[in-house]
């Protein structure tokens, strides 16, 4: 894990020795995981890009908090990054306050309705990127978590209150399931592991994790709290499944990130960020992971298995 509590650069060895070889990218990001998990140099080699001979990372990122965000954006301005590759809200927004030159490709919940950008297809100004739906994605989870555990009615929402506010959809939701919810929020390491306590406390039948780059880099403590007290959970990337969630469902986090990194290389190009239209995922997967089912006593129903596109056994 590449999270520092402090600014962490992070150069390719050959980048090291050629600083004034490239171009630069850079990362700014919240969460480590968003990036450090991930195969950078493969993405871009798809399009063409060779590391340290055609361009160096910045990996410029804290430990699951967004306070560091501005002086991060600001160090990588300072070092006349190419692009900015930005993970969230707050980052994409750090970014812009910094800079009104240097292309910003975001990844984030909703770039419109966050006033990120004037419009999908002419985003305008320096930024574009990658819009995920978050809020109804987060409703949707809602669904498949109700679907899950049929029987209950009342479950947990896990929010991030510095993300876009989704508790009014959520909200019509539960309404229509004929359900209740219980909502704790954290922004950072501290408070999520104290909302997730509070989640557990409030017994509830399952806890519906929405969108978050803190929720995300957090999810090792999530899963492990929530599958010892036994509670079924949904996460917002199929991935989190294959790392002990009990299900996750949205875009694969890989496929956006490689997304981010296609418009990029556009940018890198010659495209201007304000002619590309902000994207949206296409593709959405649900996984579930039976092995976590088990450890938490729970039998997943077969009408639900039958439309899984990945199951972890």
């Amino acid at each position: 894990m590449l999270g520092l509590a402090n600014l962490a650069v992070i150069w390719p060895a050959e980048a090291r020795a050629q600083q004034g070889c490239c171009r630069t990218v850079g990362l700014l990001a919240p969460n480590p995981r968003v990036f450090a998990t991930l195969d950078l140099e493969r993405d871009f080699a798809e399009f063409g890009w060779a590391s340290g001979r055609d361009y160096r990372l910045l990996f410029h990122t804290n430990d699951s908090s967004n306070d560091a965000l501005p002086s991060l954006a600001a160090e990588l301005t300072a070092q006349k990054a190419d692009v900015i590759l930005a993970a969230g809200d707050r980052a994409v927004i750090a970014a812009q306050r910094v800079t009104t030159t240097i292309p910003i490709v975001g990844i984030v919940d909703d770039m419109v309705g966050s006033g990120l950008v004037t419009s999908m297809a002419r985003p305008g100004g320096n930024t574009t990127g990658i819009s995920i739906l978050a809020s109804e994605l987060d409703v949707k989870r809602l669904q498949l978590l109700h679907e899950i555990v049929p029987q209950s009615s009342r479950f947990g929402v896990l929010a991030d209150p510095t993300t876009v506010d989704a508790d009014p959809q959520l909200a019509s939701a539960a309404a229509a399931l004929g359900i209740e919810l219980a909502t704790r929020r954290g922004s950072d390491a501290a408070s999520v592991v104290e909302a997730v306590e509070e989640l557990v406390e409030a017994k509830v039948a399952g806890v519906n994790v929405l969108a978050s780059p803190i929720l995300d880099n957090q999810r090792a403590a999530i899963v492990e709290r929530l599958n010892r007290a036994r509670l079924p959970a949904i996460f917002q990337w199929p991935e989190s499944a294959e790392t002990g969630g009990l299900a996750g469902y949205g875009p694969r986090l890989s496929a956006a990130i490689r997304d981010m990194v296609h418009i990029a290389d556009r940018i890198l190009r010659g495209a201007l960020p304000s002619d590309i239209p902000v994207q949206q995922p296409t593709k959405f997967e649900l996984a579930i992971n039976l092995k976590t089912a088990k450890a938490i006593g729970l039998t997943v129903p077969e009408f639900l298995l039958a439309r899984v596109d990945e199951i972890i056994e």
